[in-house]
């Protein structure tokens, strides 16, 4: 095997208990009128007092747009945009959930290069660099931080949309775990499922021919040797911990491994991409209005089962990583990785089946014909799926069998 690797990360990231208050210094490396992406319930906190305090004492003029909604509404960054204008930000700050971060992104794009989202759907439609963005997490799961895709809402389709694009990456990750421990035992349950599920989607991801255009033609490229290192690290992290941060949100080094978990899946995601999960998810998680963790989360074991003729060795070492012993044939060792799994998640709290999240047995025709469509993730599957497989793999998550996702 040729060795080969690419990356594509922040100028800066900044990771630790109290690195919140190396905002000011940072932000104003960027800019000194900065526009602030959060929402309602975050703004209402003292934490988020003493951050803005932090920005104005350091002469930095701040404008706060606290409407960030779940799923960010397309329209909703839109208004942002348009009422930041006049403002005229020279950086933009997302504080709190993916969403806020994300609007952060769009609100970025809209201020530069103009237009509607929509105009910039897919992958490579953002025509230049963005305002600086710098992202602050107050959740540990969407890897959004580090990552080069924001995902909207869009009222005029069924599924969330993602813009994908290198310049959409921050230039600035500052992730502190303090700002997690307030995170209810859910959110931090489901976020950290969809961190888990981005780092074993990441590693297990298709190996591409490693040609010169590959990573100039895709944004999301599969495997590779440093994305694979960042999906290792994550998924040790969260093996070991997340379990214990959802049992007891007040045991800060299970917060820190967490956060780190979901930083280094993001970092290995945001090159590599991932895979059938994700791709189930947009419309089985549009059909039951389900977080995008649960459902991405719900549906890991089953696309590992589907996966594993093809990426055994792959979920060995993810096994291992998890902390399990190497005991037994490699095949065996992979399928201690998927039970693994499947443990954990049902010890958070994490739906079982596709059932459990609420879709309807007619629904299941509909939600394969739409997953299979999603090419971006749909190639980056180490096993090939067609139509017909992508339904035995539907049907199978619905029913709860594992053994028939791997046919």
């Amino acid at each position: 095997m040729t060795l080969f690797a690419a990356l594509r990360l922040p100028r800066e990231i900044l990771f630790g208990a109290g690195q919140r208050q190396a905002l000011p210094v940072v932000a104003r490396k960027l800019g000194q009128r900065a526009l602030i992406c959060t929402d309602a319930r975050l703004a209402a906190t003292e934490v988020f007092a003493e951050i803005l305090a932090g920005l104005r004492a350091a002469g930095i003029e701040v404008r706060v747009d606290d409407g960030v909604q779940p799923d960010l509404p397309r329209e909703s960054a839109a208004r942002s945009a348009g009422a930041a204008r006049d403002f005229a930000p020279d950086l933009v700050i997302g504080i709190g959930g993916g969403s806020c971060l994300d609007m952060a992104k769009c609100v970025s794009l809209l201020l530069t290069h103009g237009g509607a989202l929509q105009d910039y759907y897919g992958e490579f439609k953002v025509p230049g660099p963005v305002l600086p963005i710098i992202a602050v997490p107050t959740t540990a799961g969407t890897g959004s931080e580090v990552t080069p895709v924001a995902v909207v809402g869009d009222p005029e389709r069924t599924l969330k949309i993602g813009i994908s694009s290198p310049y959409l990456i921050p230039a600035m990750a500052l992730c502190d775990p303090e700002l997690t421990w307030s995170c209810p035992r859910g959110l931090t349950a489901i976020a950290g499922a969809d961190a888990l599920t981005h780092a074993i989607e990441a590693f297990t991801a298709a190996r591409k021919a490693p040609d010169a255009s590959l990573a100039q033609e895709n944004v999301f490229i599969g495997k590779s040797a440093l994305t694979d290192q960042f999906a290792l690290y994550a998924i040790r992290l969260l093996g070991r911990s997340l379990e214990r941060a959802v049992t007891d949100g007040t045991d800060s080094e299970a917060r820190a491994d967490v956060m780190m978990g979901a930083l280094a899946a993001g970092c290995a995601f945001g090159t590599a991409g991932t895979a059938a999960a994700h791709a189930v998810q947009y419309p089985a998680g549009a059909l039951t209005d389900t977080a995008h963790g649960m459902g991405v989360a719900a549906m890991l074991p089953y696309v590992m089962s589907y996966n594993r003729p093809a990426a055994a060795p792959a979920f060995a070492e993810v096994g291992a990583a998890l902390g399990l012993p190497a005991t037994g044939s490699t095949d065996a060792q992979a399928d201690a990785a998927i039970r693994e799994v499947a443990r954990l998640f049902a010890a958070i709290g994490i739906a079982p089946t596709l059932a459990a999240l609420g879709l309807a047995p007619d629904q299941l025709e509909w939600t394969a014909e739409q997953a299979i469509g999603i090419q971006r993730l749909i190639k980056n599957n180490p096993r090939p799926i067609d139509p017909a497989g992508m339904r035995r793999l539907v049907q199978a998550a619905y029913d709860g069998d594992l053994a028939a996702a791997a046919l």
